[in-house]
């Protein structure tokens, strides 16, 4: 998805809802809103234009370990694909090597690829498990997500303390009680 294609016909989208709304879009507070809603969306949804491969740059690596490796408390922020309001929190990843590792880097970046396109937290978990797998090929991958979605707070049900938790388990964190727990207990708050 090109958005720069579609520059022209995002500002005048965004005049025309603001016109719907009954706002003046010639208004001084809002003369640049249509650019800055253009430039917003193009930034939010980005995602769309990310070669993994390119993202990745090879920083796979033949590694003789063997033990899970954790990146934990990702931040990250999405658009919801419903209602396109933000939804944003923690993505924890794992997985346990199979003579690969990868960047440790390259992990929040995968989280960024795929949250910053329209998106359902219950995809968006399955996409970073199912690319960790195709990337590296561990025995076992798992994916933890909690998220705050402003669709539940600012609207709808309007209930502001309220999160989301998502969970994507692949191989021996699917199939091996005694790792999914492993995983599952070393997502608990660490303080340095």
């Amino acid at each position: 998805m090109n958005l720069t294609s579609k520059k022209p016909g995002i500002k005048s989208l965004i005049e025309n809802i603001l016109h719907a709304i009954g706002e003046n879009p010639k208004r001084e507070g809002l003369l640049k809103t249509p650019d800055r809603v253009e430039k917003s969306l193009k930034f939010l949804t980005s995602g769309y234009e990310v070669d993994i491969d390119q993202l990745v740059n090879d920083a796979l690596y033949s590694e003789n370990y063997d033990e899970m490796v954790i990146v934990k408390n990702i931040d990250f922020y999405s658009l919801c694909e419903h209602h396109m309001l933000p939804f944003f929190g923690k993505c924890h990843v794992a997985y346990l090597p199979n003579g690969k590792i990868i960047g440790l880097s390259k992990v929040p970046r995968l989280v960024d690829a795929y949250g910053r396109r329209l998106q359902v937290q219950e995809r968006l978990t399955t996409q970073i498990a199912h690319c960790i797998e195709d990337l590296v090929k561990p025995t076992g991958v798992g994916v933890v997500i909690e998220a705050t979605h402003l669709c539940m707070s600012m609207r709808g049900v309007e209930k502001q303390n309220s999160y989301t938790t998502t969970s994507s388990m692949l191989g021996s964190f699917k199939k091996d009680p005694r790792t999914r727990a492993e995983f599952l207990s070393l997502l608990t708050p660490t303080k340095f």
